[in-house]
């Protein structure tokens, strides 16, 4: 079995060699960066396996350097780490594309933990590898690409998680407390307003018209779900208002 590579971006010295000899210890191979532009260099020129990036960095901060990686079209998962309590912070580090977050201080065994749980979904993930077509929808998740009429979306890491995860039970609800659990993963509890600006963003990409949408449909009150074609034809969208002349 190949050994995971992960990426420590951390200017705080004595802490990221902590972090390399456990990580190390609990069999990973680690490479450890100072400044938000070396950590830019090798997240975009080497492949890891995953990436644990400090909030606060010299040259290029945490949240630029997510938003750097993820337009690269690079799905590497990310654990933000951060010594910032507030909920802004840690919601704005996931709608950059944050996979998980830590807040410092924190134990170096949780943060193994957190790594190991990761590439436990990454695992799971990988395992749920069937092409699926719904409408002119299709979502390969061995190739983590997804397209419409045959055009390439470009998704984020988490939209594209989240959208495969709607199509392999398509027209099951889910709640927003269960795509936190089942997308997001451990430590997202009470961040629900995170998935509804996740679904707005993939509708905007997906639909032709986010305002009535076609394939990721809100069950009010419930949730959400993405529209099953076993289930008749795709909704209709509501017709246009009649104006009303008035003599």
């Amino acid at each position: 079995m190949n050994t995971k590579q992960i990426l420590v971006v951390d200017d705080e010295l004595e802490l990221a060699r902590l972090v390399e000899l456990h990580l190390s210890d609990a069999g990973f191979e680690v490479t450890l960066a100072h400044d938000g532009p070396r950590g830019l260099e090798l997240a975009t020129s080497r492949e890891f396996d995953c990436l644990i990036l400090d909030l606060t960095l010299p040259g290029l901060d945490g949240l630029d350097l997510c938003q750097q990686v993820r337009r690269q079209a690079i799905y590497t998962p990310i654990l933000m780490l951060t010594a910032r309590s507030s909920e802004g912070d840690r919601v704005l580090g996931l709608e950059v594309g944050a996979d998980d977050y830590l807040t410092k201080p924190f134990s170096v065994r949780e943060l193994v933990a957190r790594v190991r749980a990761i590439f436990r979904r990454v695992e799971v993930m990988a395992r749920k590898e069937e092409a699926v077509a719904v409408g002119e929808l299709r979502i390969d998740s061995a190739k983590r690409r997804a397209t419409l009429r045959d055009k390439a979306l470009q998704l984020t890491a988490k939209e594209f998680d989240l959208l495969a995860h709607f199509a392999r039970n398509p027209g099951r609800v889910y709640s927003r407390a269960e795509l936190l659990d089942q997308v997001w993963g451990y430590g997202y509890g009470g961040y629900e307003h995170t998935v509804n600006s996740h679904i707005n963003r993939l509708r905007a990409k997906i639909e032709e018209d986010p305002a009535q949408p076609r394939y990721v449909l809100t069950v009010w009150g419930i949730g959400y779900k993405l529209f099953d074609p076993a289930e008749g034809d795709f909704p209709q969208p509501a017709p246009a208002a009649i104006p009303v002349l008035v003599d």
